[in-house]
C-alpha cells in the first residue's frame, strides 16, 4: 500500500507539475560553461549506507558525502552500480536523493548525479524528473537492460523519450556504458546520433567498459564535444589523454586524493605517472575480492571508522580476512 500510494501521489504529481511544464533555465548550457564543464572532474560512485534492516541510512549518506567532499571529490553519483541502485525501490531512491542534497549546506558546489536507469521507460522518466526536481545536476542512465537484443534505433527512441520528457534545459543526461553488467552497449554511432539530436541535454557517457580501444575511439570521434567520465580508475590517465573529462569510480570512495592528483596535474598540462601507477595497484588489489560494494564498505569501516554497513542481497558481505588482506597490501590514507 505504501509503494502504491507513493507511485500515485508522488510520481504522478511530479510528472504533472514538473515534467509537463516548460522547464526553467537553471544552469548554463554546455556551450556556455567556464574552463571546466560542471560535470567534469573526479566523482565517486558512492556506496549506499544501509541500516541493519537494509533500509537506507540517510544520515550515513550525508556523512559519507561530506567525507568525499573533504577528500577532493568534485561530486558523487548516487544510486549507481556501486550504490546498489537497482536493489532499491523508487521510494527508497528518492529518499536517498533527498538526503544527498543536504551536502550542499556545507559544500554548495558539490555536484550530484543520480543513477535513474531502469528497464521501465516510465519509471526511468519518473525517477529522472524527480532527481532534477530535487536539485541534481545530472543523471546517469543505464540502457533498458532486460531486452538485450535491441538495435541502436530502438535505444535511440527510448533515450529520446527519456530526454524529451524528463531532462530540462540546462541539465544533463549521461548514458551509462557498462556492457558486462547491463548486456546492452552504447555504440559510437548511437552516441553520435543522441548528441546531434540533443546537443545540450545529452552530455555524454560514463564509460565503465574498461576497454582502452573504446576509450580511444570516443576521443577520436568526439574530442571534447562529448563528456566522457571513465568508470575505471586504471584508465584515468589514458582516458584524459583521449579527451575524457574525468572519472566516476567505485574506488573514489577510498582513494579520491590520488585521483585528484592525476586529474589536477592533467588540467595543468602535466602527467602524473607515479600516482597513476599507485592507483592501478590499488584498484587491482581492491577488486581481487568482489563485489566492490561489499569490499568498499568493509574498507570504509576498517580504515576510516564508518559503521560496518551491510549490502543488499544477493550481494554478500566481505569476509574480515579479505578486507585485512587488502589493507596490509595497500596503505590507503
Amino acid at each position: 500500500m505504501v509503494y502504491n500510494s507513493f507511485i500515485k501521489f508522488s510520481f504522478i504529481r511530479l510528472l504533472k507539475n514538473y515534467c509537463h511544464r516548460a522547464p526553467s533555465k537553471v544552469h548554463l548550457s554546455m556551450s556556455q560553461t567556464n574552463k571546466f564543464n560542471p560535470i567534469a572532474g573526479v566523482f565517486s560512485a558512492a556506496i549506499t549506507p544501509l541500516k541493519a534492516d537494509l533500509s537506507p541510512d540517510l544520515d550515513g549518506m550525508v556523512s559519507l558525502l561530506e567525507f568525499l567532499a573533504r577528500r577532493g571529490c568534485h561530486g558523487a553519483l548516487i544510486m549507481g552500480t556501486t550504490g546498489e541502485g537497482p536493489s532499491f525501490s523508487p521510494e527508497q531512491r528518492l529518499n536517498v536523493y533527498q538526503a544527498a542534497r543536504q551536502i550542499r549546506q556545507a559544500y554548495p558546489d558539490f555536484r550530484l548525479l543520480a543513477g535513474t536507469g531502469t528497464p521501465s521507460l516510465e519509471e526511468t522518466i519518473q525517477l529522472t524528473c524527480s532527481a532534477f526536481e530535487i536539485g541534481f545536476d545530472g543523471v546517469v542512465v543505464l540502457p533498458p537492460y532486460y531486452f538485450r537484443k535491441v538495435n541502436d534505433s530502438g535505444l535511440f527512441d527510448w533515450f529520446s523519450l527519456v530526454i524529451q520528457r524528463s531532462v530540462p534545459e540546462g541539465r544533463w543526461l549521461l548514458g551509462y556504458h557498462i556492457p558486462d553488467v547491463s548486456g546492452v552497449p552504447f555504440s559510437i554511432d548511437l552516441l553520435s546520433k543522441l548528441k546531434d539530436a540533443f546537443p545540450d541535454r545529452f552530455a555524454g557517457i560514463k564509460d565503465s567498459s574498461g576497454n582502452k580501444d573504446f576509450a580511444q575511439a570516443l576521443g577520436a570521434r568526439f574530442g571534447k564535444n562529448l563528456i566522457v567520465l571513465t568508470g575505471n580508475d586504471r584508465l584515468l590517465s589514458f582516458a584524459l589523454e583521449n579527451h575524457a573529462a574525468g572519472c566516476i569510480t567505485a574506488c573514489a570512495n577510498l582513494i579520491s586524493p590520488k585521483l585528484r592528483l592525476v586529474w589536477d596535474a592533467y588540467q595543468g598540462g602535466q602527467i602524473n605517472p607515479n600516482d597513476q601507477e599507485w592507483i592501478d595497484q590499488a584498484r587491482q588489489n581492491i577488486e581481487r575480492y568482489p563485489p566492490l560494494p561489499s569490499m568498499i564498505k568493509a574498507l570504509l569501516a576498517k580504515r576510516f571508522g564508518f559503521p560496518q554497513w551491510p549490502v543488499c542481497p544477493p550481494l554478500q558481505p566481505t569476509p574480515a580476512e579479505n578486507c585485512l588482506d587488502v589493507i596490509e597490501k595497500l596503505d590507503i590514507a
